[in-house]
């Protein structure tokens, strides 16, 4: 099974890294949704939430304020101004 290598950043600490099944969060064009096998892209974030759907484990919301993400061979980075792990 194909999955994502997922990094979440903010300016100031990393927020979540791992594998990943898909990851969906909000950009200035809308919501997106990443599978395995995504074209690359790179986005502006706005802010909202962004959900990972881990390969193990349960499910990881943060909310991310500004920055952007990147996706390039199952590779997503998300670099944000602002993000925090919620409940």
């Amino acid at each position: 099974m194909a999955t994502l290598d997922v990094q979440v950043v903010a300016a100031d600490h990393a927020v979540w890294s791992g594998e990943a099944r898909s990851l969906t969060g909000r950009t200035v064009e809308g919501d997106i949704g990443i599978l395995p096998g995504h074209s690359p892209v790179l986005a502006l974030l706005a802010q909202g939430d962004l959900t990972i759907e881990p390969v193990e484990g349960d499910t990881v919301k943060a909310y991310v304020k500004g920055g952007f993400f990147s996706v390039d061979a199952d590779k997503v980075t998300v670099v944000a101004d602002e993000a925090d792990v919620t409940d």
